[in-house]
């Protein structure tokens, strides 16, 4: 199951102002200054040594915030050699700029601002603070996202996406599994989004989140029947569990020793494959997947430890075979 990263709603400036406005405390001082520019890169950073002359190392549309330290050099600077320095960063595709900590701006820093068309933010919270602030904003809202047909539940903490054709029963699975106490994330469509390099993030729709379609009864409210304590916002894809009916063409893993894997928005995530076929318990089969996965994570291969366990076994009859001149 690969996927690709899906086209995100662009974030404008203006998103970002309306979004952003209280949390950040953000004053325009560039009120002629249009606010349609697109934020694509969600890293954000500070001038540097492009207000020192060299501009060689700075990011083409990144957007830039001045803090303390910036603003006093600027001061150091002749009125001539600032201006220059300015129109020399602001040359560079920059969606907007902020100046934090609620600092005088120097006019000349508005006008060469105004003049490249980028607007000029100021920030009545400190630089620590609103960095600290922005940047998960702009990983949420610029992170590659997906969309997955399947149905996604919280088991003993490990985030399992069950997954198959139409009907194989993916959504009775989990509701078993609610019912046992475990927790539904998104049933049928689920919204998936890398943060970082290799974390994807499950969610459901939002008109759609925490209702389930059961084939003959319709749609159920899961938070209603079985209280707030049987759902989750969101959960970490951790396990592809894939339901498919008995194929008896087909080989099937038995010891756990052959490793699969499904890549999604990039990121490779290990997939069980579990054949069903009348009477199964696919509910406490789902759990030990879950289980199992904790157990790895903590180090302990129970397939390769009774592979290792059993070729040592062994060790002392190939010894004597190979010993066997007759």
């Amino acid at each position: 199951m690969a996927s690709s990263p899906g086209p995100q709603g662009a974030l404008t400036v203006r998103d970002l102002l309306e979004t952003k406005r209280e949390t950040l405390r953000l004053e325009l001082l560039t009120p002629d200054v249009a606010l349609d520019g697109v934020v694509e890169e969600e890293d954000i950073s500070s001038p540097g040594l492009a207000l020192s002359g060299y501009t060689r190392r700075v990011p083409d549309g990144r957007m830039q915030v001045f803090g303390e330290t910036e603003i006093t050099y600027l001061q150091t600077l002749s009125e001539d050699e600032r201006e220059v320095r300015l129109r020399a960063l602001f040359a560079f595709r920059c969606p907007a700029v902020f100046v934090t900590k609620g600092l005088p701006v120097p006019p000349d820093f508005v006008a060469a601002a105004r003049d490249a068309g980028i607007p000029v933010f100021r920030s009545h919270v400190s630089t620590k603070e609103f960095f600290r602030r922005i940047k998960p904003f702009l990983e949420r809202s610029l992170s590659p996202t997906t969309t997955l047909h399947g149905s996604l539940a919280d088991v003993y903490g490990v985030g399992l996406l069950f997954v198959g054709q139409s009907g194989v029963g993916k959504s009775e699975c989990v509701l078993d599994l609610v019912e046992r106490g475990h927790r539904l994330v998104a049933d049928d469509v689920v919204l998936v989004t890398r943060r970082g390099n290799e974390v994807l993030i499950g969610q459901g729709h939002e008109l759609q989140r925490h209702h389930m379609e059961i084939r003959g009864i319709g749609i159920i409210d899961i938070r209603a029947l079985f209280g707030i304590r049987a759902i989750r916002q969101q959960k970490r894809i951790e396990v592809v569990v894939h339901l498919e009916h008995w194929d008896d063409q087909r080989h099937y893993n038995r010891t756990g020793l052959e490793s699969e894997s499904d890549e999604i928005l990039g990121v490779h995530i290990p997939r069980v494959t579990i054949p069903l076929n009348p009477g199964k318990n696919i509910t406490v089969i789902s759990e030990v997947v879950a289980m199992n996965h904790l157990l790895r994570y903590a180090g302990v291969d129970s397939a390769q430890a009774f592979n290792d366990r059993l070729k040592a076994s062994m060790r002392p009859i190939r010894e004597y075979l190979e010993e066997d001149y007759e």
